[in-house]
């Protein structure tokens, strides 16, 4: 306050001809150099933020989902609790390529697993586009042995079943924007959401845009379902998909259950 004062008696009065006197041009320009600044600076600390998509949501009851792999328990309301080592599953119903889940995390599992490279990681996620087990699109929030978000495409073109893609076809997508995401730690809840709109995606953890970038060509076929993956995570999960434009709202997936994905 004390600088805008200062600057202030360098001007004639409001009723005479707006002039500067002495030094006070330099004094202004660098008054004006740090509000500049200071204002850059705010915008810069500040994360993120992304509108709630254009698309109606609702929530994805248990009975809607396939689980392909593990098992999810139905929890109080519209919660489902997940306490096995490896969880794959997708909605049966036509969505947009929107899925958000308001999640718990509780920590380990008993009986940890690897993934089918053999190493041990702690994760769980949502999958679009999730035509089968061999072509579809990750937003994985990895919680160990290290914290981060990692968006990756599985793609094996004319492959349909684990057992003929195995863990193959994998690639990590680099984004055009990031930040970190929260380290989880066991009792927190979080959200997690995902957009597909043709190839460009974001995701938000917590509503703060952490990842954007262009899944490219390898972003597996148009109309898959929306799902969520977990390994080695125990959770509890609200899930909620974006309806969809397109389809019949009566339309439903045939559930192929153990027809899972390999990593």
């Amino acid at each position: 306050m004390a600088a805008i004062i200062y600057d202030i008696r360098f001007f004639e009065p409001a009723t005479g001809p707006l002039r500067m006197s002495g030094g006070g041009g330099f004094v202004m320009k660098t008054f004006a150099s740090f509000i500049l600044a200071a204002c850059l600076l705010s915008l810069a600390s500040k994360p993120r933020r992304g509108a709630q998509p254009s698309s109606n949501w609702f929530s994805v009851p248990r009975a809607k989902l396939c689980v392909t792999e593990g098992a999810i328990e139905q929890a109080s309301g519209n919660r489902m609790s997940v306490n096995v080592p490896k969880m794959r599953a997708f909605v049966t119903i036509a969505t947009a390529q929107d899925v958000e889940a308001h999640f718990t995390y509780l920590g380990g599992t008993t009986g940890e697993k690897p993934l089918g490279s053999g190493e041990m990681r702690r994760q769980f996620g949502l999958k679009l586009r999730a035509q089968d087990a061999c072509n579809l699109v990750y937003a994985m929030w990895r919680i160990e042995p290290e914290s981060k978000l990692v968006v990756s495409v599985k793609s094996n073109p004319g492959q349909h079943a684990s057992a003929e893609c195995a863990n193959r076809g994998y690639r990590n997508i680099k984004p055009v924007h990031s930040r970190p995401v929260p380290v989880l730690r066991p009792g927190a809840t979080h959200t997690l959401r995902a957009e597909l709109n043709e190839a460009e995606l974001r995701v938000y953890a917590d509503n703060n845009l952490v990842w954007e970038g262009n899944v490219g060509p390898l972003g597996g076929p148009p109309n898959g379902p929306v799902g969520i993956r977990s390994d080695n995570a125990k959770l509890e999960i609200e899930l909620r998909a974006g309806q969809s434009s397109g389809s019949h709202p009566d339309h439903q997936l045939s559930c192929r259950p153990g027809s899972s994905e390999v990593e």
